[in-house]
């Protein structure tokens, strides 16, 4: 069987590398574990905040290797090395941004939400904020004079709620905004705004290149979902899950023969890279 030369695999969390219960399988842990001696860079890459990404980082215990130490977090709008414990990269929505978005989901009468590496800030507690902090496991701060709070600027915006509510105003986002930022839904309950040119394509761009001066054609990405769609474009070995969206499967240069509750992507990396 002929093997893949890459020299780093990017990996989305949800419906990818993890399973339906939010845990990563033993065969998947042994394969990464195997690519990472290898030399080849393993970076989780999430919508999550890097402390809502670490307890997977812990499980595949690679942190401590060279090829384990970047995270990429807030679908690419940071970059997280952690042997040096900080941020390499980061981008931020503009204020503006996340002051119209919040008006126009308290409009239809949605909450909305935005990050720091610990914390979920909302300006009201209700059932999908709460969905929210018991996915990642992050803490919930509710602020009163939340307007105010979006002018220090964030990583992006998440406005969580019913699906169908959540295609409409996605579609009035982004005629709106334009170029202004990247809407998309990551899950069918949450929607998402990031910055402008902003994605998990541009941060495995950078972290690739720029950092690791690692071409282009030695890349691979796994992912299942719209948040995934710029990595599935960069990466010359794209992945797409079996049970991802057909639109990412027939984007993506590979697609597994297995689902993520399956060893989906330690299957493939078993057979194909290492």
């Amino acid at each position: 069987m002929k093997k893949y030369d890459v020299k780093i695999i990017a990996l989305d969390l949800d419906d990818t590398l993890l399973k339906s219960d939010l845990t990563i399988g033993d065969f998947t842990v042994e394969a990464l574990q195997k690519a990472a001696k290898a030399g080849i860079y393993i970076v989780l890459c999430s919508g999550r905040t890097e402390d809502a990404i670490l307890p997977y980082v812990r499980r595949l215990d690679i942190a401590g290797m060279q090829t384990g130490r970047y995270i990429i977090a807030q679908n690419g709008a940071t970059i997280y090395d952690m042997h040096r414990r900080e941020v390499i990269y980061s981008r931020t929505v503009e204020p503006d941004v996340l002051t119209e978005a919040y008006h126009a989901a308290k409009a239809k009468g949605l909450s909305s939400e935005v990050y720091t590496p610990s914390t979920i800030y909302a300006p009201h507690d209700n059932e999908w904020v709460r969905l929210d902090t018991e996915l990642s496991g992050l803490k919930l701060g509710i602020v009163e004079d939340y307007e105010n709070f979006l002018q220090k600027g964030f990583p992006k915006m998440v406005i969580p709620g019913k699906p169908e509510e959540l295609l409409i105003l996605q579609d009035e986002l982004k005629a709106h905004f334009g170029e202004r930022a990247v809407i998309f839904t990551s899950k069918p309950y949450f929607l998402e705004v990031l910055p402008a040119n902003c994605g998990k394509g541009e941060a495995l761009k950078y972290l690739a290149e720029e950092v690791l001066k690692i071409e282009q054609g030695k890349t691979m990405a796994f992912g299942d979902s719209m948040n995934d769609e710029s990595m599935i474009k960069y990466a010359a070995h794209s992945t797409a899950m079996l049970n991802g969206l057909e639109y990412i499967k027939q984007i993506a240069a590979h697609v597994t023969q297995f689902t993520n509750d399956q060893d989906g992507v330690g299957r493939f990396v078993a057979e194909y890279v290492v």
